[in-house]
């Protein structure tokens, strides 16, 4: 993540932080911080930090420790001294080798908003919210299976 040419806030190894910490712009914290992180820019998580609480920002870079989610809105970068104990969601996810991380994560580079195409050979019954009555897969299935049957008019279950 380049940070060069921004404005950056830095907090270095010998400040801890309680409370939640706000930013519009770059952070790099090398401190402690008991209490959530909220940037709209890019953090980094230095080497030596150690967060217990969450991180919502634009794109990180995390090398410390973090116990607690990231969410951030493009990427997370997850280098080979970092701890992460939490879940994390973003759009795109980097880890290095060496990384602990035990939690969930969520990495998807579609919007929101964007619906997946359907793939081949899926029920178009289904409806826009994607459910479909039981009875109505019932039927379609039993209709699918007959369809398949006429086409093959040799026994199907006598023994070759």
């Amino acid at each position: 993540m380049e940070t060069q040419g921004t404005a950056q806030a830095i907090i270095t190894e010998d400040v801890e932080i309680v409370g939640t910490v706000k930013s519009a712009s770059a952070i790099h914290i090398d401190g402690k911080l008991n209490g959530d992180l909220s940037c709209s820019a890019d953090a980094v998580i230095g080497k030596n930090a150690v967060i217990r609480g969450n991180i919502s920002v634009d794109s990180t870079t995390v090398l410390g420790q973090v116990n607690g989610n990231i969410m951030a809105k493009d990427r997370i970068e997850l280098k080979s001294s970092a701890k992460v104990t939490g879940d994390i969601k973003a759009k795109r996810l980097s880890v290095e080798d060496g990384v602990s991380f035990v939690g969930k994560s969520e990495v998807n580079p579609l919007t929101s908003s964007a619906r997946r195409p359907k793939s081949p050979g899926s029920l178009d019954a289904i409806g826009a919210d994607g459910n479909m009555e039981l009875e109505e897969i019932k039927t379609k299935l039993k209709k699918g299976v007959k369809d398949e049957l006429a086409e093959k008019p040799e026994d199907i279950f006598s023994k070759k």
